[in-house]
Order: structure tokens, then sequence, then C-alpha cells
């Protein structure tokens, strides 16, 4: 066999395996990028979620002033947001959690329409903002993990960049949203200046009082 032919031979293989080497390499950083940026994604909601349950007591408490007969209402707040703050739990299941505590919410806002001394009070109000607020900053969280988790978990599935996932033990993220068609639907209830509006329109999955809710929020 020619020395020519079998040393050309080894060339083309050599640069092959050395393009498949940086592709791998290439492939296995993208990964560990992107499960970062799932972990850093969850990471703000995981704190956005710490606020939300700690804004929980003192709005049960303003209605309590007002409405203390309350008190299948008031423990079942009580009974979601501690539910809701158990540390240790997934983003899909972090987000069941919080849709159940949005719902308790809702009841409670329900408890506090029929109280027109309680919605012009500016505590109330200023506690309201504060919950609208935090559950704004959940609901875009919640879109920016689900985005990264989506892509994650595509670059996973696919071939041949699943080659390396499996090599490497690289897992599928959870999504932090409901599933449920009827829990996407829960109303959210709303106060101004002597009125009441009830909508679901432009509000995430996790619903509530507010926009937003999580998903927040599985720890990958």
């Amino acid at each position: 066999m020619d020395l020519t032919f079998i040393v050309t031979t080894l060339g083309v293989i050599a640069v092959v395996l050395l393009i498949v080497l940086i592709w791998a390499v290439a492939t296995y950083n993208g990964m560990v990028k992107l499960r970062n940026l799932v972990q850093e994604a969850w990471r703000q909601i995981d704190v956005e979620l710490h606020r939300r349950h700690d804004l929980v007591p003192n709005l049960v408490e303003t209605v309590r002033g007002y409405a203390g007969h309350e008190r299948e209402v008031f423990e079942a707040v009580a009974q979601a947001r501690a539910a809701a703050a158990t540390r240790g739990a997934g983003p899909a299941q972090q987000a069941q959690s919080e849709q159940a505590l949005s719902s308790a919410l809702s009841r409670l806002f329900a408890v506090a329409e029929a109280y027109p001394e309680l919605r012009a009070s500016q505590s109330f109000a200023d506690l309201q903002a504060e919950l609208t607020n935090t559950e704004d900053r959940i609901a875009a969280g919640r879109r920016f993990y689900n985005a990264n988790v989506r892509r994650l978990n595509t670059r996973i599935e696919t071939f041949p960049p699943n080659v390396i996932a499996r090599m490497f033990s690289f897992r599928r993220a959870e999504y932090f949203e409901a599933n449920d068609p009827a829990v996407r639907a829960v109303p959210s209830v709303h106060f101004t200046a002597g009125e009441t509006v009830s909508s679901t329109e432009g509000h995430p999955p996790l619903g509530g009082p507010a926009a937003g809710g999580p998903e927040p929020y599985h720890r990958p």
C-alpha cells in the first residue's frame, strides 16, 4: 500500500476526530450554559415567591380586622401559604402549591369586597399593590424560566446532542406552570377606588389576586 495514501487516510481520520471532539466539547458547554440559565432563572423566581409568601400574613391580618368571623377563609389561606412556603419542591409541584395559594387568596379578596371601609384602607391598598407588583415579577420570571427550560429540553432531546446528554447525565428540567385549563381560568380580583373588577384577561397560568403566581416557584 502506498505510504502517501496511508498518511492521507490517517490525516483525514485525525481531522474528522478533531471535528467530532470540537463539536462534543461545544455541545457539552452549551448544555452546561443552558442548565445554569435555568437554575439562575429559578433562583430569581424563588426570591419573588418568598416575598409573596411574606405578604400573605399581613393581608390576612388586615382583612381579619374587618371580617374576623371569616375563620374558614383565613385558615384556608394559612394552610395554602404554609404548603407553598415549604422548601424542597420542584417547579412543577411548586406551581401547584402556588396555584392553591392563589385560589385561597381569591377567596380572601372576595371577602374583602364586601367591606368598603377595608377597600378604602391605605394599608390594604399598599399590601395589594405590593402583591400585584410581586406577582407581575413572578409572571415575568416564569416566562423567562420556561423559555430556558424549553431550550434546554429541546437540546437534550434532539439528535445528535442527545448522545452527549446521555453521556454526561443531563436531565430534562421541569416547567413552572399550571397544566389544568380550569386552573388557568381562576379569576383575579382587583380593587380600585370604590369599585371591584374581576378578570382573567392577561394573566399567566398561576392566576390569583394579581398577575402571575408560579412559576415560578422546581430545584433543577
